[in-house]
């Protein structure tokens, strides 16, 4: 076993002498009875100027007064705050270098009793440089919080100048921001002397001053302590460390200083941590740069510098939401045939010109003016407290100030401008209402030929308001199934027998009431919303055939009108065999209605798409016959069944006999052609009777019956159809009875559905069976 060396004097004071931690050993009185190398190094302070003073030399001066109390209970009472902890002490050694250390303080109690004698052993480890480290390491992860979480510069750089007056002691921060706009702007704590804040944020750098910053950063002192030390002093700030800010492309943009109350009592603490702080302090202005930058972008005109359309209305309303009896007159300013320009110049010498615009509407613009770029060619100017005459006065100039020529490059233009004027409150409560109301004058302009200006018509709006309501009511009808189809009979001339049904869109709206077809499928066409209700109606129809079916209803066949842009859409033919298939139908019981204008549409597409519905052994009718600008020639080369004689031929019909002639051509054509003639609109007996002897195959009218409800449909269909009507009719004047069966051209339709659902074969001449009909065209009646 080794043998083990007693511990003497010999060997622990040399142990404690060598040791690499500052030792200090404090006797009875308080006194320095040890102090090490480490400890001489530590403090500055030399052996002989230490031993036998009170500890109190070693600590900081704030703290002298305190200490002897702190040691003189823990001996008497065993009190303890530091004794037996560790705990990080900050001083400046003599050299007046700012220190950091971790005390150990230990407590040594020798002999018992009277003789009892207490002496205490401190271990400083000096870890300024950890220290400062993480007191850096704090700052940066205090400002990067800061800047993710969005806030301003403001606080940003309280923030930092406040962390940093906490680091060093009897320190003041700054932190000064160079925008293009204003002279300093200083952000700091209240510890900086107001009067220091108003001196350097009414400097304003010369372009040289901002030149040899960039270029030597130690000039920085001259800006910000030189021209002011007598002030500085004068308040207790006795000198001063300063670095500048710079972009990531060099620019100057602030400077970040800390000054002292005392003479450089801190060594290089204060320059390396006004070193650290110079990249959070950037990042800080080029984040705020960044935001200023989006937000120029957010409400400028990147071409014009005027303000955009959202930043427009956010000024309107905030000069809207004014007291007191505001006015406003808005002028909405739309160049005649840009376009032209545009196309004749090009983008580069548009763009030119767009900017001279906007230069001659500032021109004429006074300080309260509210002036706009909303898009393309579109300018605003708001006017407030402007009403009577002025608005014209205005007006007019604009006129012409915009007509006179302008030169673009080679080419000299002669310019002209529409103006739509609104005015607030007459026009709406809102910028939204005055801004559309102005641009529904400023294009009444433009159709009034254009270089003049026009007064917001409330009517017109109106007109356009009630269009975006019934939009949006209608989509969301069609989606909630609030159309519905009703069902128009049509019979054959001699049997009166039903033939077929033209389908018509109907629609409720709870709020809205009835809205009449032709209103609704206009807004439908406007807005997009045709295509989704024709393929409703298709699907409609084929349901409302199955439904018929199983109830003992025989309906031949039903007709559904769709609109140009169905056709052109090479999936239609697909999409209806699905229909028919899902539901189990043969072809033949659909018909589908197209438009003169479907007629008219020479492409490929359209041809191929209607020749494949005809192909599936749908009918293909010819709705409205007559009242456009039909082709014969295209009617020869349509693969049509059926074509329909518009109802206003049959207007005055027993009276007019050139309706008559070209009623009878028509039935003429359509015989010779091999195709169902059918008559909408037949209303009288009379008419009847002329249609009869003009061998028209269909007919369709209120004389019948009038577009029905499906359940009403079947009513009609029980009670006997149009036989019974006829006879109701002829018995209450005494007339001739109706025919019931036998008929002289085809032979009947059963009114009920035989077992296999099929309608009657088509003979030579079309049975009346295709004679089918029509149409989820609402515009009819």
């Amino acid at each position: 076993m080794p043998q083990i060396t007693a511990l003497t004097t010999e060997i622990l004071l040399p142990a404690l002498e060598q040791a690499i931690d500052a030792t200090v050993i404090i006797g009875q009185d308080n006194e320095i009875i040890f102090y090490n190398q480490a400890a001489e190094a530590l403090w500055g302070i030399p052996r002989e100027e230490v031993l036998g003073r009170n500890v109190d030399c070693l600590v900081p001066t704030r703290l002298r007064h305190e200490h002897d109390r702190y040691i003189d209970r823990n001996r008497e009472s065993g009190h303890n705050r530091i004794v037996g902890t560790s705990r990080e002490v900050e001083f400046t050694r003599a050299d007046g270098e700012y220190i950091c250390g971790v005390l150990s303080l230990s407590k040594v109690q020798i002999g018992e009793g009277s003789k009892r004698q207490i002496y205490y052993m401190g271990v400083m480890k000096n870890v300024t440089e950890e220290s400062q480290r993480r007191k850096i390491l704090i700052l940066q992860n205090d400002v990067l919080q800061a800047l993710a979480s969005d806030m301003l510069i403001q606080d940003i750089g309280e923030l930092i100048c406040r962390k940093v007056e906490a680091f060093v002691p009897n320190a003041v921060a700054a932190l000064l921001v160079l925008d293009d706009s204003q002279p300093w702007r200083v952000i700091c704590t209240p510890a900086l002397p107001p009067r220091i804040r108003h001196a350097l944020e009414t400097t304003v750098p010369s372009p040289s001053d901002v030149e040899k910053l960039q270029a030597n950063p130690s000039y920085t002192g001259r800006l910000v302590w030189d021209n002011y030390q007598s002030m500085c002093r004068s308040l207790g700030l006795q000198s001063c460390y300063a670095a500048p800010l710079l972009a990531g492309d060099g620019r100057v943009t602030g400077i970040f200083s800390l000054y002292l109350r005392e003479n450089n009592q801190l060594g290089a603490w204060p320059q390396r941590l006004v070193g650290a702080c110079l990249p959070f302090c950037a990042l800080a202005l080029e984040q705020h740069a960044t935001k200023t930058h989006m937000s120029q972008l957010a409400r400028f005109d990147s071409l014009t510098g005027l303000l955009n359309r959202g930043a427009l209305h956010r000024v309107m309303e905030d000069m809207i939401a004014q007291p007191g009896n505001q006015t406003l007159a808005i002028f909405m300013l739309d160049i005649d045939r840009f376009r032209d320009i545009n196309d004749a110049l090009g983008h580069v010498y548009a763009d030119q010109f767009l900017v001279e615009i906007a230069a001659r509407i500032r021109s004429i613009a006074k300080e309260d003016y509210v002036l706009s770029r909303s898009g393309g060619d579109e300018f605003v100017m708001v006017v407030p407290d402007c009403e009577g005459a002025r608005i014209e006065e205005i007006a007019r100039s604009l006129l012409e100030t915009i007509g006179h020529p302008l030169q673009i490059g080679q080419n000299t233009l002669s310019i002209s401008c529409s103006i739509g004027i609104s005015t607030f409150p007459a026009n709406g409560p809102d910028s939204e209402s005055l801004l559309s109301y102005a641009d529904t004058a400023m294009r009444q302009a433009k159709e009034d030929g254009r270089g003049t200006f026009r007064f917001a018509n409330l009517e017109k709006n109106q007109v356009a308001q009630d269009r975006l309501v019934l939009g949006s009511a209608l989509r969301d009808s069609l989606a909630q199934g609030m159309l519905q189809l009703h069902y128009q009979p049509q019979v054959r001339t001699y049997t009166l027998e039903l033939s077929g049904v033209e389908a018509l869109s109907r629609w409720h709206h709870p709020t809205l009431g009835n809205i009449y077809p032709s209103r609704f499928i206009a807004v439908a066409e406007e807005t997009g919303q045709i295509e989704a209700i024709g393929r409703w109606s298709l699907l409609e129809a084929c349901r409302q055939i199955v439904k018929w079916d199983s109830e003992g209803v025989y309906v031949p066949t039903v007709a559904v009108n769709l609109s140009a842009v169905h056709f052109r859409n090479r999936a239609l033919p697909e999409h209806i065999a699905a229909l028919l298939k899902d539901h189990d139908l043969k072809p033949a019981r659909l018909t589908v209605e197209i438009t003169e204008s479907v007629m008219m549409d020479n492409s490929r597409d359209t041809e191929e798409v209607l020749q494949s519905i005809r192909n599936l052994g749908c009918g293909l009718s010819m709705d409205d016959f007559g009242t456009g600008y039909s082709s014969l020639s295209r009617l020869t080369r349509l693969p049509l069944t059926e074509i329909k004689i518009d109802r206003s031929f049959i207007n005055d019909f027993e009276y007019d006999t050139n309706a008559q002639a070209v009623t009878m051509a028509v039935i003429g054509i359509g015989s010779r052609l091999g195709m169902t003639v059918v008559t909408e609109g037949v209303e009288t007996e009379q008419q009847r009777d002329l249609l009869e002897k003009l061998n028209c195959d269909v007919m369709q009218g209120y004389l019948f019956a009038k577009p029905l409800a499906p359940h009403d449909l079947e009513e009609w269909v029980r009670r006997g159809g149009a036989p019974t009507v006829i006879r109701q009719i002829e018995a209450a004047r005494g007339g001739k009875a109706a025919p019931t069966a036998a008929a002289p051209k085809a032979a009947p339709a059963p009114q009920t559905a035989p077992a296999s659902g099929e309608p009657a074969a088509e003979t030579g001449k079309k049975d009346a069976s295709t004679a089918a009909v029509a149409s989820a065209t609402p515009s009819k009646s």
